[in-house]
């Protein structure tokens, strides 16, 4: 994972407008994640920290998941993730972290 030093020298944002502490979660959701809301729920719950992203079911029976935003709060809805928190049965989510790239406008199930 990338760390970042903290806020511009300034207290701003960095040329490209994001906040520095801005990462991006990819994760992979595996279990019984499909058919039980596992989608709009963590839409929902991605929504409330204010997250952006998507959401997806994959063909294996997996769910797809990317989301940025603040790094305390990517921390939190991964946290969520694997707290037996989310609907369905999640038995393991495989992730990483990067920058953020500021594709998403808000945060969608697909």
């Amino acid at each position: 994972m990338a760390h970042h030093a903290g806020p511009t020298p300034d207290g701003g944002t960095s040329p490209d407008g994001r906040s520095p502490d801005q990462v991006r979660l990819s994760a992979r959701v595996f279990g019984v994640v499909q058919g039980v809301g596992f989608r709009y729920r963590t839409m929902g719950k991605a929504g409330e920290l204010g997250l952006t992203g998507e959401v997806q079911n994959l063909a294996d029976g997996s769910v797809d998941l990317v989301a940025e935003g603040p790094d305390a709060r990517v921390r939190q809805l991964l946290d969520w993730l694997n707290s037996g928190g989310a609907p369905g049965r999640v038995e393991r989510v495989e992730h990483s972290f990067s920058d953020a790239e500021g594709t998403f406008g808000d945060f969608t199930a697909r």
